[in-house]
This record gives structure tokens, sequence and C-alpha cells, in this order.
């Protein structure tokens, strides 16, 4: 396994972080904690998860697991760097969502309950709040509750009050780092500014969707990272398989993936297996590999539904893409072409 910093942080985690949103979901309870069994064998030691995973069973439903998987003993949790989120609505009462320190303050109570944890290494707020959930937000979540403020509260987050929030866990040591996911670029700048006015560590990572097939945030969301010396750690880097070989599965019917396609888009897709097959490698292993290449991603994170899945991500670590293979996965898959303003402008 191969280490890095989580961001400017001095906490060393594995080059792969575990996702666990599948645990529960489509891997049952045997399976999950077999899963995390391996992982550590094979030396990952860092796992992500989420107040409100576990759906459609219910949220909460992974950090319960994952909490009797620490019960168990044997060094599990000394051995784990964990990451947990909070932000989405968890309950119906209408501060139970969002970032205000009362929320920030309970979610982590709860959180620390269910994962049966005395600290959570990481803790990151799952979403910029405006104040209100957007109306993808309430389908995603499964709540309807409409929440009307005063017209004169900003639709920005208030950053003193999460601050203040966040260094009252840092202070009575329930949490570590602080970290981010799905912020923008300049959510990321404005956030660890208002935190080093308190003398704040601030956030160390930002959790977003990358990979080859989804490559916005190499306009500004890259850049904010590397200026801040933020680690990145990308969600649905197979871009929820295409980039796995979903097409050549849905050929053998066993998804139909394929029939969601244009012509354009499933020739790309196969330009993209000619590439891995002149490599002798799976469209997994490129997809993953291609993420490591870049050096402000600290890791992909690979969400496995067996253990098979999982010891197949490990290859990626192994496999160094040259600069002609770099060329051809941009022509196939092709960004911004550089970061903001450059991307667009002289």
């Amino acid at each position: 396994m191969q280490y890095t910093h989580l961001g400017r942080g001095g906490v060393a985690v594995s080059r792969l972080c575990l996702g666990t949103m599948n645990f529960s979901v489509t891997a049952d309870e045997r399976e999950s904690f077999a899963i995390m069994d391996r992982a550590l064998e094979l030396g990952i030691n860092f796992f992500d998860t989420a107040n409100v995973y576990g759906k459609p069973l219910r949220q909460g439903v992974t950090e319960e697991l994952i909490g009797r998987w620490f019960a168990q003993g044997g060094g599990r949790r000394e051995q784990v760097v964990l990451g947990t989120k909070l932000f989405s609505p968890i309950g119906p009462g209408i501060n139970d969502r969002g970032l205000s320190a009362y929320h920030i303050r309970r979610a982590c109570t709860d959180s620390l309950r269910r994962l049966k944890t005395e600290h959570i290494d990481l803790y990151q707020m799952h979403h910029i709040d405006r104040g209100r959930p957007t109306a993808s937000q309430m389908n995603w979540f499964g709540t309807h509750r409409e929440l009307t403020f005063p017209l004169h509260i900003d639709p920005a987050p208030q950053w003193e009050e999460v601050w203040q929030g966040m260094e009252q866990l840092i202070r009575e040591g329930k949490i570590t780092y602080v970290g981010s996911s799905n912020f923008a670029g300049w959510n990321i700048a404005q956030a660890n500014e208002r935190a080093g006015r308190r003398g704040l560590l601030g956030i160390v990572s930002e959790q977003s969707v990358y990979n080859l097939a989804k490559r916005i945030v190499e306009l500004e969301v890259v850049p904010a990272c590397r200026a801040y010396g933020v680690g990145l750690l990308c969600w649905s880097p197979l871009a929820s398989g295409l980039l796995a070989g979903a097409l050549r599965e849905a050929v053998t019917a066993a998804r139909r993936v394929d029939l969601e396609l244009s012509e354009s888009q499933r020739a790309q897709v196969q330009r993209y297996h000619e590439v891995c097959r002149d490599l002798g490698e799976e469209p997994a292993t490129i997809a993953l590999a291609w993420l490591l290449h870049n050096p402000v991603v600290t890791a992909p994170i690979i969400g496995p539904r067996t253990i098979e899945q999982l010891e197949s991500a490990i290859r990626a670590l192994q496999v160094t893409l040259d600069a002609e293979i770099l060329r051809r996965l941009d022509e196939t898959w092709p960004g911004p072409g550089n970061q903001a303003p450059e991307a667009y402008a002289w």
C-alpha cells in the first residue's frame, strides 16, 4: 500500500479510501465486515462514511454497521483513520440538518454513538449550507418539509458559527480534522480564510465528484485545493461504472447502461477500452491510476460491493501512466483544458 498525508494535515492515509455507501444496502453485514477486514489486511487505513448512508433502509444504518465492526475489537478502530459527514436532513425536525453550531454538536454526538467510538478523525461538511435545501437535495434525502427564512439571511454559510461549532468539538477531543464535500473553489477559500482568523487549521480535505468523464473541478476546485494544501478525495471515481467496463458488461445483458449513452458517448467509451487493452489493464484500473497521477489527489474513494472488487482496485497503485497514455486519455475524455480563467479566456 502507498500512503500520503491528508492534505496539509500530518496524518498518513492510504492512497485508496474505502467508501462504505454500499454497506448494508448492496453488501450485507457479513460481506461488509469481510470487506473492511480485508481492507486492513491490504493496508487501507482510510475509511469514509456519512450519517445519512443506509437508504433505502434507514439513514444512519451504515454508521451503525461500522460501529458493530469496531466493537469486535482486535485493534480495528485504532488502525482506521475514520471520516464521516454531516449536513443533510437526518430527522423531521427543522434543526435536524445544516451547518448551524446547534446541528454540528448534535450530529456529531449521534454519529459517535452510532459508530461506537469516542472520536471522529475527519469530520466533513457534506455540502455547502445555503440556508434551505434545494429541490434536488429534498428529493435525494426524502424530506419535503419547506424551510422558510427571513429575506435578510445571507444564502452563504455563517462561517463564524460553523467554526465555533467545529472548534468546540476539536477542543472536546470529539473530532481531529475538518473536511468539506461538494464545495466550490471559492467556498474552500472562504472557509479556510475564516478559519485562519480564528487560529484554526481549517479544511484539510475536499470530497468532490472527479473522474475521467467528469472533470469540471479542474476549473477552480483543484486549483483551490492546491493553493490551500487541501487534499482532494474523489467520489464516483469510476463514473457509476462507465469507466469500469459497464458498456462491455451491458453487451452480456448484465446491465443496460449502454442504452442511456448517445452514439458519440458509446464511441468514446469504446476508444477508452482500446487504450486499456493496449496497456493490458482493466478500465477501472486505468481510471483509478489516472486520478492517482494527480498530485492534488489524496485518494479516490472506492465503493466495493465484494472483496473481489476491493482487491482489484489495488492494482491501480502499481500502474504508471506515461505522457503518451495521458495524452490519449485527454483526447478521449477531454477536460476543460486548463484551470480558470485560462480555460475560457486569454
